[in-house]
């Protein structure tokens, strides 16, 4: 029985974050009505010249590096030639022979191991129109040409759709952190495209390439569907032909675009009205010095201090929400200040749709009410929903709180009594042996309290009643 390996290549076009386009000086705006962010390099009007960004080049340099590439310090952009409608000048500018990065590499975990998933290149380009078809006509956005994009491209090294999940996942995640895109697939800032062959020999089949997928689960799927086509066409003694091809989402499929007769010859030439750029070892140490932390080094940081995995990757999902944990960072308090930030922060914000800038929540107050040893949980979480709405200062809610709360004895028994006599199926199985009970009898007392007890002392004084 012949056994079919798959091997992956991945390419992922990233739009930059940069306030123009590559070569123009019209704005890059994602929300804007459709043709109105245009110029007349846009359009390729006869007689103008492309402008260069070095804006552009910073975040491409920047994403490179954190990628782990060998940087050019010496390139030029190229003339990739080919005619379609998306594309105003009949070529696209882009990097051919001297991408900016090139040998990067970045590690996933998978299976308890550790791999490598190398980089062939990290390229800079122009993005190219983006065309709406509807019903028989198709018209064209020219906000998006000229947007700036860098395509990261791997070599043909992943081994399954799993892994691809990962790579993709974590690619995502450090162009987030670097701030260099905004990576929302959802918005087309990220897309990506899968180069799927399978082979039962350790040279590799014919490649298929799946165009334009629009969500990580979606590129998973499509490589999952396009492998199993292909081994049941091998495995009836078919030939698999070197193809185009398009994931139709409601069907879960892969299907033909265009078949490919030989190799695409686009003729690329330098790009004669562009100058060389040049990349100091100055600029490389600049931008490194200035990048943030990644998130596999705040990930090791965070579990060293002894925080919970999916506490952890809680945090690190939100770049604005690891930023703020940096901001109040400390060792000793850690995994106090992480479990508020999720249950409490990122529950609130998730709930309300907001962000945290959108809140009134300060680093300095809520480094302050976690330190509050003599609060319950309730309580902690009902000051942060105070804080982060804006309903009065830290201090005003500790003396609201420490005001409110029930200390004397007699009044904590009488609610543990109340609680007792309307839980009194529960009571019994405490006392035929069940102490799993005890958990949910204590938080109907302080949910009747509504948090204003002590929960030491009434869980000391509950297992008296019960006794």
């Amino acid at each position: 029985m012949r056994v079919y390996k798959p091997t992956i290549g991945m390419e992922i076009h990233a739009e930059l974050k940069t306030e123009g386009k590559m070569f123009s000086n019209a704005p890059n705006c994602f929300s804007a009505k459709p043709n109105i962010n245009v110029n007349l390099i846009d359009i390729a009007l006869p007689g103008t010249l492309p402008q260069l960004n070095h804006e552009a080049i910073e975040l491409a340099l920047k994403a490179a590096l954190a990628l782990n590439c060998k940087i050019n310090k010496k390139m030029h952009f190229d003339r990739k030639n080919y005619f379609y409608l998306d594309l105003p000048k009949g070529y696209q500018i882009t990097q051919h022979n001297t991408p900016i990065g090139y040998d990067g590499y970045i590690e996933i975990e998978i299976g308890g191991k550790r791999k490598k998933i190398a980089i062939e290149c990290v390229h800079i380009e122009e993005d190219t129109c983006k065309s709406i078809h509807e019903d028989d006509k198709t018209y064209l956005d020219y906000n998006r040409a000229g947007i700036p994009l860098i395509e990261i491209v791997t070599k043909p090294v992943i081994e399954s759709a799993e892994e691809v999940k990962l790579y993709l996942t974590k690619v995502r995640e450090i162009l987030r952190y670097l701030d260099v895109s905004d990576v929302k697939m959802e918005e087309g800032s990220m897309r990506c495209e899968a180069n799927v062959s399978i082979s039962d020999t350790n040279k590799l089949g014919t490649k298929v390439e799946i165009k334009n997928v629009g969500s990580i689960s979606y590129v998973v799927s499509a490589i999952e569907y396009e492998t199993k086509r292909q081994k049941e066409i091998l495995s009836s003694g078919g030939q698999i032909k070197s193809q185009t091809r398009r994931y139709v989402e409601n069907k879960k499929k892969t299907e033909l675009l265009r078949e490919k007769e030989g190799k695409n010859d686009y003729r690329y030439f330098p790009e004669s009205d562009l100058p060389l750029v040049e990349i100091s070892e100055e600029d490389i140490m600049r931008i490194k010095e200035a990048m943030p932390i990644l998130p596999d080094q705040l990930y090791n940081k965070y579990q060293q201090a002894g925080i919970n995995e999916p506490t952890i990757k809680a945090i690190l999902s939100s770049r604005e929400l690891a930023a703020f944990f940096e901001e109040i960072y400390d060792q000793k308090t850690a995994p106090i200040a992480a479990k508020y930030l999720v249950s409490g922060v990122l529950k609130y914000l998730n709930k309300h749709g907001l962000t945290l800038k959108e809140t009134k929540l300060t680093a300095k107050d809520f480094n302050e009410l976690i330190k509050q040893a003599e609060l319950n949980d309730q309580q902690i979480q009902a000051i942060l929903e105070n804080l982060l709405l804006g309903k009065g200062s830290l201090k005003e809610n500790l003396k609201q709180i420490k005001e409110g709360s029930i200390s004397n004895e007699d009044e904590i028994l009488t609610i543990i009594n109340e609680v007792m006599a309307e839980n009194k199926k529960e009571v019994a199985s405490y006392r035929d042996g069940n102490e799993r009970v005890l958990k949910y009898l204590m938080g109907q007392i302080m949910k009747k309290s509504k948090g204003k007890i002590d929960p030491q002392k009434a869980h000391q004084l509950l297992l008296s009643q019960l006794s």
